[in-house]
């Protein structure tokens, strides 16, 4: 991620969210289930060690309530879906074992493990998760359900069969059910008391939470009943706030974490500690949000300065300390989604930046707001690059804890600097970056021409040889015709202890399968 305190800033603000929580709140949470050490047979023998990683945590333990793409990571630690995604984003079976369409792609059929349990004990059948869907597709404040809208209705004909009908074809279900919006919470919790999901999650994850201390440290145990239990080799993990840059290498040194994510500008330091260091493909990506609806991004022309102003190259250098790549779209290289086609489109040209400001009616330049939850690092950079081609920046650093109501509700910004963390399935990320009520579309406008494009996303099978080709041309389309200006992919850079075996290399979301401590 990126080496600045502006990325520090921005990932607390997303581990700080909180849903009506008490700062500072501690909480001891009874652990879910059998945890002894031996069971489910692991293989190489019974597992144990324990692994502390500093990182994120949720804004809410409930995913349906979950206010934040990058809480995908922690929640995955205590819920598991009918699908999880493999290394390289496709689904795979997870607490479903197989799923297939009917001929008329009007439902898709998922078969269940049989004798699966959540981690307390309670069945995992088809009626479970059948009222965990509808929960997150009916309940007025989900976040989840305008994911599910191509849901019509869930039915479980017997204990191990799941039938999802469908509105209009949708072929992202199985990888938009691997993420929050497909997690299965037990309905003996919610159904006794759903707003203490946001403290003590249920679900059926590879770890059970034992406690937690609100913005300080999540506790969890392996659980034994896990689908896949015999993958996980730890028995304890931690999950803690991301350390600061300038003391993670620090932390790790002193045991306080095992494994961390850790800025560009540290990686020489890790390494020089005799630290490991792994460069993981991700699908965040650094972005800004331009809201059309308010001035001067009114006028089409100065939203196409603004992306010609900005020179990403030298970003990269200075916020990454090269550990990143230019990007101009939503989709990193390698991911099925991005289209090499679209080049250098808005390589760095101060010149046709200013040409087009005089176009707009602002020969002398013009003056804007760039709102921000950092005053430093990125920001000024941004601001003096912009200044350059006659784009007056001045920065307004807001609150990190109001940052999703200010954005993401309200839209009350015409720029704002922002990261986008990937979603699950291709059509979400269009949803969530493009689509009318796109949380970082403060626009609220789309183009019909998109609809349609997205709309065929989800009409293509994921197998089909045509789904790159389709999935790209949305990609080029709303590149072409959204203001969203996208600046630079950012990869998971995560540095470890020796005694902690290498970590798997997932790009959507982190897994720890096969990870071992000493």
């Amino acid at each position: 991620m990126t080496s600045t305190p502006a990325h520090r800033t921005l990932l607390g603000r997303r581990s700080l969210l909180g849903l009506g929580l008490g700062l500072g709140a501690s909480l001891a949470l009874a652990a879910c289930g059998d945890t002894g050490a031996g069971q489910a047979g692991t293989g190489g023998g019974a597992p144990g060690g324990t692994l502390k990683w500093g990182w994120a945590l949720p804004t809410s333990w409930d995913p349906v309530f979950s206010s934040a793409g990058w809480d995908v990571h922690g929640l995955s630690l205590v819920y598991a879906g009918l699908t999880k995604l493999d290394e390289k984003g496709n689904a795979v079976p997870a607490l479903a074992t197989s799923w297939s369409y009917s001929p008329d792609s009007g439902s898709v059929t998922f078969t269940l493990r049989p004798g699966a349990t959540f981690s307390d004990g309670t069945p995992l059948d088809a009626t479970a998760v059948k009222k965990s869907l509808d929960r997150g597709r009916s309940d007025p404040k989900s976040l989840v359900a305008p994911q599910l809208t191509s849901v019509s209705e869930v039915i479980a004909p017997d204990a191990q069969t799941v039938v999802i009908k469908l509105s209009r074809p949708d072929y992202q279900i199985p990888n938009l059910l691997a993420g929050k919006t497909g997690m299965i919470v037990n309905p003996k919790a919610f159904e006794a008391d759903a707003a203490a999901l946001a403290t003590r999650p249920a679900g059926s994850g590879p770890f059970t939470l034992v406690s937690y201390t609100q913005n300080a440290k999540a506790v969890l145990k392996r659980n034994p009943t896990y689908w896949d239990a015999a993958s996980i080799k730890l028995e304890n993990f931690e999950l803690h706030p991301l350390p600061d840059a300038a003391t993670v290498v620090g932390g790790l040194q002193s045991g306080q974490f095992d494994v961390a994510q850790i800025p560009g500008s540290q990686v020489a330091a890790a390494k020089a500690a005799g630290l490991e260091v792994q460069e993981i493909p991700s699908l965040v990506v650094a972005v800004l949000d331009v809201n059309i609806e308010k001035a001067p991004f009114d006028n089409p022309k100065v939203v196409e300065a603004l992306k010609f102003a900005i020179d990403r190259e030298a970003l990269v250098k200075t916020q990454l300390f090269g550990h990143g790549e230019v990007n101009y779209q939503p989709f990193p290289k390698g991911y099925v989604g991005f289209d090499p086609a679209l080049g250098d489109l808005f390589r760095y040209d101060p010149a046709r930046a200013r040409t087009l400001l005089a176009e707009a009616g602002f020969p002398n330049g013009v003056d804007l707001t760039l709102t921000t939850t950092a005053a430093q690092g990125l920001p000024e950079q941004l601001q003096a690059q912009l200044k350059e081609v006659g784009i007056r920046a001045t920065i307004d650093v807001i609150p990190a804890a109001q940052a999703t109501q200010i954005m993401y509700i309200q839209h009350s910004r015409a720029l704002a600097s922002d990261q986008f963390a990937g979603r699950d399935s291709a059509a979400q990320a269009f949803q969530v970056l493009f689509g009318e009520q796109g949380l970082m579309n403060p626009g609220r406008r789309t183009p019909p021409e998109l609809k349609a494009a997205v709309d065929l996303i989800s009409r293509t099978p994921l197998d089909s040889p045509e789904y790159p080709k389709v999935l790209q041309a949305a990609t080029a389309l709303a590149v072409r015709t959204m203001p969203n200006t996208f600046l630079y992919s950012v990869p998971r850079l995560l540095a470890r202890r020796k005694s902690v075996s290498p970590i798997p290399s997932f790009t959507v979301v982190q897994r720890f399968e096969g990870v071992t401590a000493s």
